[in-house]
């Protein structure tokens, strides 16, 4: 049609990974809890001296033995927060200093992994996995000048235990994109 543009498609994130048009033109909230608001989560940053929020939303974390389960995903200027939403339990805390890399597909999927070489990873998936990881090395940026690593793979590893390394290998097919995540033998 005359005057109008033609429809690009949405550019890779960070130069390498795919992303879908949705990705592209959605605004960012950072907040999308309104933790504030929440009495037990505005007590877990209180308690933990943390008052800068940067980005609280709903994920999927992948346990250790592969099932998906629905956690709330908190960052602030200095830690990831990790909590069951169901049981209102603070499960885990990790510095952003102790963040290593985060692993992603260079396909249009919602996986991530966090790093986290002093401790065990954490795989995850959320559909704003763009502003978690845009998040992710600015927070780290900004406390110092250590950078969080970001890596581009089709196929990586994380340790969903001290004991246990799963491989997640990530495969376009007709349709869409297919993840596997299977146990490695060490």
């Amino acid at each position: 049609m005359e005057g109008e543009a033609a429809a690009r498609p949405p550019r890779p994130f960070m130069g390498v990974k795919a992303r879908r048009g949705a990705s592209f033109r959605r605004d960012v909230k950072g907040d999308y809890l309104d933790v504030p608001s929440d009495p037990f989560l505005s007590a877990i940053l209180s308690k933990q001296g943390d008052e800068t929020l940067l980005f609280a939303d709903k994920v999927l974390k992948c346990t250790g033995t592969g099932k998906m389960k629905r956690c709330i995903l908190m960052i602030t200027g200095s830690a990831i927060y990790i909590v069951d939403p169901d049981a209102d339990v603070l499960k885990r805390r990790i510095m952003l200093a102790a963040i290593d890399k985060i692993c992603l597909s260079k396909l249009s999927d919602n996986f991530f992994a966090v790093i986290v070489p002093s401790e065990y990873d954490c795989l995850m998936a959320s559909t704003r996995k763009t502003e978690i990881v845009t998040v992710l090395v600015e927070a780290s940026k900004s406390r110092s000048e250590y950078e969080i690593g970001v890596v581009f793979s089709n196929r990586f590893e994380y340790r969903a235990a001290a004991d246990m390394v799963k491989e997640v290998r990530f495969e376009e097919v007709d349709g869409g994109i297919k993840t596997r995540i299977v146990k490695k033998n060490r």
